[in-house]
Formats: C-alpha cells, sequence, structure tokens
C-alpha cells in the first residue's frame, strides 16, 4: 500500500531506540525525510545511519538532532533545524517518554513534574511550533504516542498514567482545533511493547517481576491478554505511519489501542 509519505518531512522524538527508531526506519522505507531526535547522541547516530540504509530503495533519507526535549526552546530548535533540512515539517511524532514501576505512595514530587514535563509540555511546545506552519500550507500530521495506561491508570505507573491522560487530552484539543485546516491529530495508546523500556536490564520488565526470571515475567505480563503476547515495536511503528499518511484522511481526534486488546473499551 503505497502511504503517500514519499517525500513528506518528519520528526520523531525519542528516536534512539523502541518505537521511536522503529518508527523513523518505517517512515524511511515509505520515501519520507525523517529527522530523528533524542538526547543521546552516539545511539541517536546509529538509528539514523539504519533508518537512512532502510529507506534507500524508496529515496527516504534521515538525519539526527540530539537534543533534550524537555528545554524550553527545544522545539523551536527542532523544527527550525527541520525546516532548515527539508525546507517544511509536514509529520510530527510524540514519541519520547519513559517510565519507573513502583507505588503510588513512593513517587516523589519531582517525578510527577519530571512526568509531565516530559510527555505533556514537550509535547504541546512542539505542536505550538509545528502546527500553525501545517496549517497554513493546508497539510499536517500528529502521532502523540500516549499509552494503555493513558486509558487506564497502571497502579505502579502513577505519575506516568496521569501524564498519558493529560496527553491525550492535549492530543484531542489540537485536533479540534486544526482539524479544519488540513491537519489531522492523533493519538496511540501501545501497551506491553517489546522495547528497550521493558526488556533492557533494570528496565520495567525487570522493577516489576518480583521472583520470576526474565522469560517466566515475559510470559505471565502478557498472557491475561486477547493476544497474548508483547508487541514488537515494528507494529506499532506501522499504526503511527498509517495516522502520518495521506490514507489517515478522515481520521482526527482519535486515541487509538495498540495493546493487544489489554484495555476493554469501545473508546
Amino acid at each position: 500500500m503505497d502511504l503517500g509519505l514519499a517525500g513528506r518531512s518528519c520528526v520523531v522524538t525519542g528516536a534512539g531506540r523502541g518505537i521511536g527508531r522503529a518508527t523513523a526506519r518505517t517512515l524511511c522505507e515509505a520515501g519520507a525525510q525523517v529527522l530523528l531526535v533524542a538526547r543521546t547522541g552516539g545511539e541517536l547516530a546509529e538509528a539514523a545511519a539504519e533508518a537512512g540504509r532502510a529507506g534507500a530503495a524508496a529515496n527516504g533519507r534521515a538525519t539526527h538532532l540530539a537534543v533534550d526535549i524537555t528545554e524550553p526552546d527545544a522545539a523551536e530548535r527542532i523544527v527550525a533545524d527541520a525546516n532548515d533540512r527539508f525546507g517544511s515539517l509536514d509529520v510530527l511524532v510524540n514519541n519520547a517518554g519513559t517510565a519507573t514501576w513502583r507505588a503510588l505512595e513512593e513517587i516523589p514530587d519531582e517525578a510527577w513534574q519530571a512526568s509531565y514535563e516530559l510527555n505533556v509540555l514537550a509535547p504541546m511546545r512542539l505542536m505550538r511550533t509545528a502546527v500553525p506552519e501545517m496549517a497554513a500550507r493546508g497539510w499536517g500530521r500528529v502521532v502523540n504516542v500516549a499509552s494503555s495506561a493513558g486509558k487506564r491508570p497502571s497502579a505502579m505507573l502513577g505519575e506516568y498514567s496521569v501524564a498519558k491522560a493529560a496527553q491525550l487530552s492535549l492530543s484531542r484539543l489540537y485536533a479540534d482545533r486544526y482539524a479544519k485546516d488540513g491537519v489531522l491529530v492523533n493519538a496511540i495508546c501501545p501497551g506491553l511493547v517489546r522495547s528497550e523500556l521493558w526488556t533492557n536490564e533494570g528496565g520495567l520488565l525487570d522493577q516489576s517481576r518480583g521472583e520470576k526470571d526474565r522469560e517466566e515475567a515475559l510470559a505471565s505480563g502478557a498472557s491475561g491478554r486477547p493476544i497474548p503476547r508483547f508487541a514488537e515495536v515494528e507494529e506499532i511503528a506501522s499504526v503511527i505511519a498509517f495516522l502520518s499518511s495521506d490514507r489517515a484522511s478522515y481520521v482526527a481526534g482519535s486515541a487509538w489501542s495498540v495493546d493487544g486488546g489489554a484495555v476493554q473499551v469501545i473508546i
């Protein structure tokens, strides 16, 4: 299926690994120009080179910018860099995020604040900077990578759940405001994903598994879901690519669950 992404200019945050890295690769494979953004330069450069190789046959290309998106001027720097490299910005994927497994009573104030900065204020600043320019041209796509925890709070991911719920509300606000101008803003809500956030040593799997070994924890974590496994990052990236494309021309304000059916709601 031709997604109509050839030549489109894209920014993907949190692109050094996991869902962001897979998304950059998928967009390049569809012929897009992608600016990968993350805090760490070495990992990011590797991800950009990988995406560029994947997109070579379709004339997709990738470049990268190391920046902390929670810095107050990060949005302006990112959008200016995309404009300098590509001439404009068509697609924004707000993917950067992280989480810590702990009881509600153990979350300090600074963790609540940091989660809000990363998951709400940073995407808001990027949309505030990028979306009016998209609207002026009459075409744009924004995909905010939220979480199933934003729909149904996770008891052990308190500040993350609350911030992701706020991100869903923010996403809907921008969708309502700019859909008539051709800028379609949507969110996706992944659940368990076999990404570094979960599977790296010390990640959420290790934080949550208790006495179980890693493979047992992986199996038991997904066993009660209608699709009883973790998602692969490429499966999440495919949904993001669709929502970034011409094919999603009548989708705005959605919060797509991509969680194997785990959150049993119909909205």
